[in-house]
């Protein structure tokens, strides 16, 4: 219906333009009809075809053609400069058709009718020639050209409003039939769409579906899979702590007591840092915080302070390497130090008694070095998989600092870099891309 209303609105407005200058052409060309019959007349005079002078007190009649239907519309008369009527055509008003004493075109209104007027004095003879035409006819005209274009449209307009109807409904039928598929699909079915006989038009549609739910596909089982792999982490824990809790209870020997209680709270801590892992994993995938502008020099010391006392209890030493000057960067903190963090913290809890870990900062990128064990080259392609410990982190880890490290570091557009050093120990560098 909008097509239809819009074409036939354009097709009026196109109309419209058309009998507006139409109409002006015409008056063009009947002012020079008119101005052409006036000359016409007054050649004929100064030829004696038509003889003035002989007239007397008779009003003699003018010829007019016949041959047009527009020439018999034509007025002419012939006065004397003293006042006099000297001839008229056929059909002329018998007062003046108009009182200008000067040549040109007049509008004058004769007997409450509005009419074009064209004035030529003839000095020589001491007449002039008025030949003018009712406006009434002019309109008449301008009315017939417009109905002419008009009378298309009424007919056209419906026929062209059943074509625009059908067609805009045999196009949009596939997608009728796209949203009827997805309307009766269950909501576990998350299978592709069967291809079929669509108009190109609609491909990109089912290829986009597709490719949705195929990532929905995928992201529901990566979900599945972190659901199975938490809930076996935590349920490892738990049963030590049941299994020590019991020892604890059955028996009397304070060595054994102790090592009971020793293996408790390692199960604690290691089901606290899972759980608080996993919140912050849960807080870097859904954070929505906006960027600001951050020293990086200040939120490395920030991050460092808040580790040293893991460190300590570790018995570890944190160095940190940050430049003076004030680093800012546009870039979302809560992020950044979440990255920041978990590497941080894995260095700690891979470095051995007594030794240190080095924190620096270099433009843009964090440099973080231990002396641990390093990663092995077959996990280093698996080591941002959740769940996933190196070597040495099977009492304490949680196998989910590089997956968080990693989430984070994709939401900022940064990047990630694993180094063996020549001795022993790892190196990480975390990169901010722009």
């Amino acid at each position: 219906m909008i097509l239809a209303l819009a074409t036939g609105a354009v097709w009026l407005s196109a109309a419209l333009w058309i009998q507006t200058s139409t109409r002006s052409e015409v008056e063009q060309v009947l002012d020079a009809r008119l101005a052409e019959a006036a000359k016409m007349v007054s050649s004929l005079i100064s030829d004696h075809r038509i003889e003035v002078a002989r007239a007397g007190n008779q009003t003699l009649p003018i010829p007019t053609p016949r041959d047009a239907t527009y020439s018999k519309q034509l007025s002419c008369q012939i006065w004397s400069l003293d006042g006099s009527m000297v001839g008229r055509s056929d059909g002329a008003p018998d007062v003046e058709l108009t009182n200008a004493a000067v040549e040109g075109y007049t509008r004058s209104d004769i007997d409450g009718e509005p009419w074009r007027v064209y004035t030529l004095i003839n000095q020589e003879l001491g007449v002039k020639v008025m030949v003018g035409d009712s406006l009434a006819v002019r309109d008449n005209l301008a009315r017939d050209v417009l109905e002419g274009l008009l009378l298309p449209v009424a007919l056209v307009l419906p026929i062209l409003a059943v074509i625009l109807w059908i067609s805009v409904a045999r196009g949009l039928a596939p997608l009728d039939h796209l949203a009827n598929a997805l309307r009766n699909r269950s909501p576990s079915d998350l299978s592709p769409l069967l291809a079929g006989t669509d108009p190109r038009e609609i491909k990109p549609v089912r290829s986009a579906l597709n490719s949705l739910f195929e990532r929905v596909a995928s992201a529901r089982d990566v979900e599945r899979d972190f659901t199975t792999y938490a809930a076996h982490e935590l349920k490892t824990p738990l049963s030590g702590l049941r299994t020590n809790a019991q020892v604890m209870r059955l028996t009397d020997d304070p060595k054994v007591r102790e090592k009971a209680l020793a293996a408790i709270e390692r199960s604690v801590d290691r089901t606290d840092r899972m759980v608080r892992q996993l919140l912050e994993l849960a807080a870097v995938e859904r954070s929505e915080e906006g960027m600001e502008e951050v020293d990086l020099s200040e939120l490395m010391r920030e991050t460092v302070t808040d580790l040293r006392a893991l460190a300590a209890e570790r018995e570890v030493t944190l160095k940190v390497d940050a430049p003076r000057r004030t680093s800012y960067v546009r870039t979302n903190p809560f992020l950044l130090q979440a990255a920041l963090r978990n590497v941080i913290e894995n260095a700690i809890n891979a470095s051995p008694v007594g030794e240190g870990v080095s924190v620096a900062l270099r433009d843009r990128s964090f440099i973080i070095s231990d002396e641990g064990n390093g990663i092995p080259p077959e996990l280093l392609d698996r080591m941002q998989t959740r769940f996933t410990r190196g070597r040495g982190q099977e009492a304490n880890g949680s196998g989910l600092g590089l997956s968080i490290v990693a989430s984070a570091m994709e939401r900022l557009g940064g990047s990630i870099a694993f180094f063996k050093r020549p001795e022993r120990g790892q190196t990480v560098t975390l990169t901010l891309n722009f």
